[in-house]
């Protein structure tokens, strides 16, 4: 570069705003004032803290969203405390912004006590007698508390053992001969051959019976106008065209009501991931202290204890008194939860009481106590309890059983087989829906506290399934439907411990390893691998051995032409070779990946006459039917049962608190 080519390049970048100035250099402090080509330290330093504190707060803000809390100190802002405004609004739900107003359903939670007049044996002589019986009944627990945290995992081998007939001798026989009239106290009945001497006077001779008869003939067949027969004869129905046509329209066209449709409340991707907030409204029906209603609500003795403790003062030691109304919000304690605990706990007046509707609240802060707290927005209590319906905390029908059994101070034993005579047609761990419902009948409990169960009736989405108890001569007791079947059926349709997670069902797919669109023969059960497999039913097996595309297969007949078969095991349990017999729930090989898989499952499949059908959702036999000699007897006890769950319950005489003693 000469000369006149070097002057201009530095002209062009002078104009350009470079300067030719000194390197730069670190000696700020040299001379009256810093160059701006000089550096700094401490601009430096500042520099690098400010980018520093900035990642700790992302990172603060990051933690705390995923713990799935609102902040590290007081629970107001998570738990909207705030001055209460009154006016009337729908309880919505304030997790998070929604499309629409979170639907708020009824529950039902009613325990009844009622009486009947049984008749009963004793040495040769009918006794007549008041017998009292326990009936419930209860919506399902849209949402799963401390109440069911500690509840078994779902086993189809503990269902098959809870679900076995009791015999008489462990079972308490509990009489249901409900005699028609109401008695007082006790009264003896005995039985004695009518005397040949007596003979009933008689009140209608042969002679009106035959002018009864003719008249009623010429009546009904004979016109007297007419003076010849006349025939009686039902008028012609409407027609198909007459059946509602559409006004304004075609009578060609009929009108009618949309059948088979299923109205779907919108979700979202979010409410589907974690536990959502949810409220519950409730009145205190009857006189008893406050542990007692906590307890049923979800709260753990350690928060029972906190809240009496921060109430003690606000609430008597007597006990709410009936009429009081309770308003909980529950949430999830994180967002690895699976159950709900309480945040906040409003106590009102109640209805129609004079004075400021508000008694107290009790909200639970971020290090886990509960305190005082401000009231809650005003809303409308609703004439009967509610609860909200969050799509993401509606509980397993599994879950759900046991948390509204526990509800309802049933023992384990009964909550577990409860559970295991509808599993057999029922998927337990599919949701529940807003409205399911169980009722049940129990005997009075006895010296020892326990009662024994008499009915059952399971109602999910418009089907109900009942199930009457039942002793047979050999000294048996089991519950039937009112076919006089039992609920267990001879297949299960989920032969592995815990059930497994459902990941591809029955029919045509997009094969995840050939990626071409291929019948899937079975349905995939996931679950880690070494998880024990059970036989789905008494059998033989077939085939115990590697089969392509199977890998470990095992292949199981059974009666009647039906077949299951198990693949992708690990490996087989002892002794698992064909031509030998196994029972149902007998463990038979290992959760495994063999063959082609793309992880540990259960492929299993079910075969009828040699054509396959979906395991989940085919008909199955049932096991056991009632022997025809058994009808009369077991339609009389059905009747009797269904008879005691119409009654009315039993009148109870409650002892009434003051209100005013509430402050």
């Amino acid at each position: 570069m000469n000369a006149a080519q070097r002057n201009r390049h530095a002209a062009l970048l002078k104009a350009t705003g470079f300067e030719d100035c000194p390197a730069l250099t670190v000696q700020s402090t040299d001379g009256e004032i810093p160059h701006g080509r000089e550096l700094s330290f401490a601009w430096l330093s500042g520099t690098v803290m400010t980018g520093l504190t900035s990642v700790l707060l992302m990172g603060a803000a990051l933690y705390v969203s995923f713990q799935g809390q609102g902040n590290f100190s007081t629970a107001y802002e998570a738990l909207q405390l705030a001055a209460p405004k009154h006016e009337a609004q729908a309880p919505t739900d304030i997790s998070a912004k929604s499309a629409r107003i979170r639907p708020v359903a009824a529950t039902r939670s009613d325990l009844e006590v009622i009486e009947a007049s049984i008749r009963q044996t004793v040495d040769g002589r009918d006794i007549i007698r008041n017998q009292p019986f326990v009936r419930i009944r209860a919506t399902l627990a849209t949402a799963a508390t401390a109440l069911s945290d500690n509840v078994p995992t779902y086993d189809p081998v503990a269902i098959l053992n809870a679900t076995q007939p009791m015999e008489s001798a462990n079972a308490v026989d509990v009489n249901t001969d409900v005699y028609g009239a109401q008695v007082e106290g006790e009264v003896a009945v005995k039985l004695a051959a009518m005397p040949a001497s007596f003979v009933p006077q008689a009140t209608i001779s042969d002679q009106s019976a035959a002018d009864y008869v003719r008249t009623v003939v010429e009546s009904t067949f004979y016109d007297d106008a007419a003076a010849g027969p006349t025939l009686a004869y039902a008028a012609l129905g409407p027609s198909v065209r007459d059946l509602s046509p559409m006004p304004g329209s075609d009578s060609n066209i009929l009108g009618g009501v949309a059948e088979n449709v299923t109205i779907m409340p919108k979700t979202t991707v979010a409410s589907d991931t974690t536990l959502g907030r949810t409220e519950r409204f409730l009145t205190i029906r009857e006189v008893g202290p406050l542990s007692d209603t906590l307890a049923k609500n979800g709260f753990t003795a350690n928060q029972i204890a906190m809240v009496e403790n921060t109430l003690k003062n606000l609430i008597p030691a007597t006990g709410l008194p009936a009429g009081i109304r309770l308003r909980i919000l529950y949430g999830p304690l994180n967002s690895s939860s699976t159950s709900l605990v309480p945040y906040r706990m409003s106590i009102y007046r109640p209805d129609g009481a004079t004075g400021d509707p508000h008694i107290a609240t009790v909200a639970l802060t971020d290090t886990g106590q509960y305190v005082v707290g401000l009231a809650p927005d005003f809303v409308a209590f609703p004439k009967e309890d509610a609860e909200q319906i969050n799509v993401s905390n509606l509980p397993s029908i599994y879950r759900s059983i046991w948390e509204t059994g526990r509800k309802h101070d049933l023992d384990d034993d009964t909550i577990e087989r409860i559970i295991g005579m509808f599993a057999y047609d029922v998927d337990m761990n599919k949701r529940i829906t807003a409205g399911d419902s169980i009722e049940l009948l129990e005997s009075a409990p006895d010296a020892s506290g326990r009662k024994q169960l008499l009915y059952v009736g399971l109602t999910l989405g418009s089907t109900t399934r009942q199930l009457y108890r039942f002793g047979t001569d050999d000294g048996m007791v089991d519950f039937y439907d009112p076919d006089g079947e039992t609920g267990k059926r001879f297949l299960t349709r989920r032969p592995l411990e815990g059930g497994g997670t459902l990941r591809s069902r029955f029919g045509y797919r997009i094969h995840p390893i050939f990626h071409t669109r291929k019948l899937h023969t079975g349905v995939d059960l996931a679950a880690p691998s070494g998880t024990p497999i059970y036989a789905s039913g008494d059998g033989t097996i077939q085939l115990a051995g590697w089969q392509s595309g199977y890998g470990n297969k095992i292949e199981i007949k059974h009666v009647n032409g039906y077949e299951t078969a198990y693949g992708h095991m690990s490996r087989f349990a002892d002794g698992m070779k064909p031509g030998v017999r196994v029972r149902q729930g007998q463990v038979i090989g290992y959760v495994g990946s063999t063959g082609q898989s793309t992880g540990p499952h259960l492929h299993f499949e079910m075969h009828i006459n040699g054509n396959l059908v979906d395991p989940l959702s085919v008909k199955l036999p049932k096991e056991n039917s009632l022997a025809q000699r058994y009808d009369g007897k077991f339609k009389e006890t059905v009747a009797q049962i269904n008879d005691l769950m119409a009654r009315d319950p039993a009148p109870v005489t409650v002892a009434h608190a003051d209100t005013a003693a509430v402050r």
